[in-house]
């Protein structure tokens, strides 16, 4: 029999299990939100080939909207949540029909360009409004610890994963059963096809940007509950794009699944290793893991390999 070192038997042992739990934990609500913020991306890019780079900008708005109606308007939460969604939808309508639908036939890369423009845009509209300093939403949820075992969940943490699931579920049903979704699908398979089929594509564009901004005027609400929020949010995105990667860029399944992954990854990697490094390792291991995937899969876990004959 091989005697285990104490440090490594008892309490030792139980303490490393509790702190990676925690880890895990909270990289999974983080990770939850990722993967919803990351579905508008895929929608975006199945409908219409585009990548937007005014995800993070969506993000953004969506939540100081909501802490306005909260705190300035004085609506109760789930009301101003109500009238936070409709007013993603308003935005995500205006941005196709005012910006991206005069941009059809255009080449890609000016598209994309377009919408990095509008990301400079809206962040400067959210600037003029609302300011810089850090705001906070008014307490929604009780302030009391939640205990799993040993993990100590905060009300607030458990209540952003189970809203994140639930609008992940709610559209996936969406996506699949209902007859929008169904044209949405038929479209991101072939828009000729399917507009020869009498489905109206640019409908089925608009509705994409308007989902998309919805998703991620949740996902904004929802990390705003928890860290509060500035103009920084609008980064949020961009640490969502190697989510998007890392599934795939045209796989509904790959954003969830990459979302919940790298949430817990860059969690995990930074409560281990950034006691060696100094910190920082959490907000860079999101795209150490891209360069991994990239390297071995081109297209993501779940991206469909495209192939062109010449």
């Amino acid at each position: 029999m091989v005697a285990i070192p104490a440090r490594w038997g008892g309490k030792a042992m139980n303490e490393a299990l509790v702190k990676f739990a925690q880890l895990f934990v909270t990289g999974l609500v983080t990770g939850s939100v990722y993967a919803l913020v990351a579905l508008g991306f895929v929608l975006i890019y199945k409908a219409t080939s585009i990548i937007n780079f005014a995800q993070g900008e969506f993000v953004l708005v969506g939540a100081y909207v909501c802490l306005w109606v909260v705190a300035e308007v004085g609506v109760p939460f789930i009301p101003a949540f109500i009238l936070t969604m409709g007013a993603s939808v308003i935005l995500g309508l205006a941005v196709e029909r005012l910006v991206l639908r005069p941009m059809i036939g255009e080449p890609i890369i000016s598209v994309i360009m377009v919408t990095i423009g509008l990301a400079a845009l809206l962040k400067a509209m959210v600037t003029i409004f609302w300011g810089t300093q850090i705001k906070v939403f008014p307490p929604i949820f009780s302030q009391q610890p939640i205990y799993i075992g040993r993990v100590i969940v905060s009300e607030v943490y458990m209540w952003t994963f189970f809203f994140a699931l639930f609008f992940l579920g709610v559209f996936a049903a969406f996506f699949k059963y209902s007859r929008i979704g169904i044209a949405m699908r038929a479209v991101a398979s072939d828009q000729m096809t399917a507009q020869s089929m009498g489905i109206p594509v640019k409908v089925v564009f608009a509705i994409s940007w308007c989902i998309a901004a919805m998703v991620s005027g949740v996902g904004g609400i929802l990390i705003g509950n928890i860290n509060g929020i500035n103009i920084t949010l609008a980064d949020f995105g961009l640490k969502v794009f190697p989510a998007v990667i890392f599934g795939g860029l045209d796989s509904i399944l790959g954003a969830v699944i990459g979302g919940l992954t790298i949430g817990v990854l860059e969690n995990v990697m930074g409560g281990y290793l950034d006691q060696f490094f100094g910190g920082g390792v959490k907000e860079v291991a999101p795209f150490v893991v891209l360069i991994v995937v990239l390297m071995i899969k081109p297209y993501g876990l779940f991206g469909i390999k495209e192939i062109e004959r010449v």
